[in-house]
């Protein structure tokens, strides 16, 4: 099996290039720049190395279409991006800005393992409703 591993920045690219084909059915560099907040010579040579990576068909004319591994790897990512959002706004309580922020940072140096056990946890802790209350007591009563 091929290796799917990219780095962290090129990993925000394809996680960006699929949120944004979901949501209006086609993408732009422009779009890209935008969201990322970084230039359109940023984009393009980043486009650029996932087009030479497999991740997404692309050249300077065309519409930029993601490729199956690209989906793949774009997947992954906001599957661990969506995860440690939960666990870091609903669990741990942190305000939507610093649970976002440390999302992003960390959802590129986890292992799928620790992802698989956090998936786990989130759950367990989701659906049993009176040890999520006294976590949350726990953490009111020893944060403040």
């Amino acid at each position: 099996m091929e290796n799917l591993k990219i780095t962290s920045g090129l990993e925000d690219y394809i996680e960006v290039i699929s949120n944004i084909l979901k949501a209006n059915g086609k993408v732009r560099a422009i779009d890209i720049a935008k969201n990322l907040n970084v230039s359109r010579a940023s984009v393009s040579e980043a486009l650029k190395r996932l087009n030479e990576l497999g991740y997404i068909n692309y050249d300077r004319y065309s519409s930029i279409e993601i490729t199956n591994k690209g989906e793949l790897a774009a997947q992954s990512v906001i599957r661990r991006h969506n995860l440690l959002h939960k666990f870091l706004a609903d669990i741990l309580t942190l305000n939507e800005d610093e649970a976002n922020g440390n999302a992003c940072k960390i959802e590129h140096v986890i292992s799928s393992e620790f992802i698989d056990k956090l998936d786990k946890f989130v759950n367990f802790y989701t659906s049993n409703t009176d040890y999520s209350e006294k976590f949350k007591e726990y953490l009111n009563k020893n944060l403040t």
